[in-house]
């Protein structure tokens, strides 16, 4: 029987397991409207209060997901559709690794774990504003040993960070990261330096714009690529994220950061190619919502979509001369004078001058910032740190020192305080080790995925033209019909192959970045 409409009696088991799914896909967004005020709304004292409420809502979760009657549903689900082929046996499949999951683990590490987030991300903010990581280690500290704790109950024929990596990366191993990461070690770095050189070489002026004007170009960016009020919220936060609360209710956050006046702009072209992947994946009929399936590939797909748009659209130079005519006329009313130029109607000259504004060519300390070159070096350097604080033995303590080694050894840059260090990143405040990885994987994954849409679409530099035309529907549709709607049918290295007709690589990555260095360096 492999219709969900087949008859009555074949139909209860569904039901009923679907109206359980529905249930906890309500907790869910409850757990997660409460996380997104917590990071956009929420007083500081507030904190130890959210903990509790959060440990609560993880607790409930946990017991839905992990009791006995759920094990009874999904039983009897599987029962009737034993061996059925198609996208409810996938549905079952996919309850049941995650049943299995959750039934290991104890519900009062579960709440623990909910807690020591809350409190982990009150004082890294805290930790940040001073640039002291001692304020931060403490629960750092808590954090990490209740991750390898979990690691140890669920008990996988992996190491812990592997094993903590799962829900982010499914079937993700430190020997593939090691073979898809390699190419990057080896060619990043001179291509690294290539960049630094040419820079060394170009003019450089300081500039900004006013909050106001640069929160008005992300709106501006925002309406031209289909955002809908009526399903979409904006919002600030320390670390820009995307948050989807329910089916049609989907957010986006930005930062503003004094002296890089595109930051804010980059960041929500980011968080809004995230969002468009939520609202894009099938979340509509029988198989889908609120089972499995609907959900994201992983997160590697998922920062591949992100990526997409703020890199492969937003840092493109059809879209940097499309753009630069409204970052001129900003940076003229807020500098009527000519600020440091005068009689020059910008900072950065021409559109060329603009397009690398877009496009820095020397590394920086903040992942966020980096450009595309030096970027998976950031990654790698989070890595290896994970590694060693799960895996191996580095004391937490120890973290910044060994952070800025290995910043100076693989960027040559050496950070003058935490804040530009070991605390710049709000993962793990919140224990979510085992995601870095899946930041590289979506650039390369974005790549690989911009060569099968440029074969499509008219062949190499497809993409760069439909920007020229301001034509990012087709993009979009493009996306649309050949990544959204594969969901959790395959993981991520399953959708690029399917795609692509190719294993996952570094090489296309390698040569998008060769062939936009040399337009960048070009006078």
């Amino acid at each position: 029987m492999t219709s969900i409409q087949s008859s009555d009696q074949g139909q209860a088991p569904l039901q009923k397991l679907r109206a359980y799914l529905h249930t906890t896909q309500l907790l869910g967004s409850i757990q997660s409207a409460l996380y997104y005020d917590q990071n956009t709304a929420m007083p500081a004292a507030g904190s130890e209060w959210r903990g509790e409420q959060l440990a609560l809502l993880a607790q409930q979760l946990h017991g839905r997901q992990s009791s006995g009657a759920y094990a009874d549903l999904l039983a009897a689900a599987e029962a009737q559709w034993e061996g059925a082929p198609g996208p409810m046996g996938r549905n079952l499949q996919l309850l049941r690794q995650e049943f299995e999951r959750q039934h290991r683990l104890d519900a009062a590490l579960v709440g623990h774990i909910a807690q020591a987030q809350a409190q982990g991300y009150a004082r890294w903010q805290e930790a940040k504003a001073k640039g002291d990581f001692s304020v931060f280690a403490p629960s750092l500290q808590v954090l990490v040993g209740l991750r390898q704790e979990q690691a140890s109950q669920l008990a996988e024929p992996r190491s812990c960070w592997e094993t903590l990596a799962q829900p982010f990366e499914p079937d993700i191993s430190k020997a593939r990261l090691d073979v898809l990461f390699a190419p990057l070690r080896q060619e990043l770095p001179a291509l690294i330096e290539r960049a630094r050189s040419a820079a060394s070489r170009q003019p450089s002026t300081a500039w900004d714009l006013p909050e106001s004007s640069q929160l008005k170009l992300c709106q501006e960016l925002l309406n031209g690529w289909g955002f809908d009020p009526n399903r979409c919220q904006t919002a600030r936060s320390p670390h820009p994220f995307s948050c989807t609360l329910g089916p049609a209710d989907f957010r986006i956050t930005t930062r503003v950061v004094a002296g890089q006046p595109l930051s804010a702009l980059l960041a929500t072209a980011h968080e809004w190619g995230h969002s468009l992947y939520e609202q894009g994946l099938p979340r509509s009929g029988d198989h889908y919502f609120p089972w499995p399936l609907g959900d994201a590939t992983s997160m590697g797909v998922h920062e591949s979509q992100s990526l997409f748009w703020e890199c492969r659209v937003g840092r493109s130079q059809a879209f940097a001369q499309g753009l630069e005519p409204s970052i001129a006329a900003a940076w003229s009313l807020a500098n009527p004078g000519g600020g440091a130029n005068p009689g020059s109607p910008s900072p950065w000259r021409n559109s060329q001058g603009f397009w690398r504004c877009l496009n820095p060519l020397e590394p920086g300390m903040i992942r966020v910032e980096a450009d595309e070159i030096s970027y998976c070096l950031h990654i790698v350097l989070r890595y290896e740190l994970e590694l060693a604080l799960l895996d191996g033995d580095l004391p937490v303590a120890e973290l910044p020192g060994h952070w800025n080694q290995r910043m100076a050894e693989l960027l040559d840059l050496r950070p003058s305080h935490d804040s530009e260090g070991c605390l710049q990143d709000v993962h793990w405040s919140e224990g979510l080790f085992g995601y870095f990885p899946s930041y590289a994987l979506g650039h390369l994954i974005s790549a690989q995925l911009g060569e099968a849409m440029e074969r499509d679409l008219g062949g190499a530099g497809s993409i760069e033209a439909r920007v020229a035309k301001g034509d990012g529907a087709s993009l979009k549709q493009w996306l649309a019909e050949h990544v959204y709607p594969l969901g959790r049918q395959v993981n991520g290295e399953e959708l690029v192959k399917q795609v692509s007709g190719q294993d996952l690589r570094a090489e296309p990555f390698l040569a998008y970045l060769r062939a936009k260095l040399e337009r960048l360096v070009a006078p």
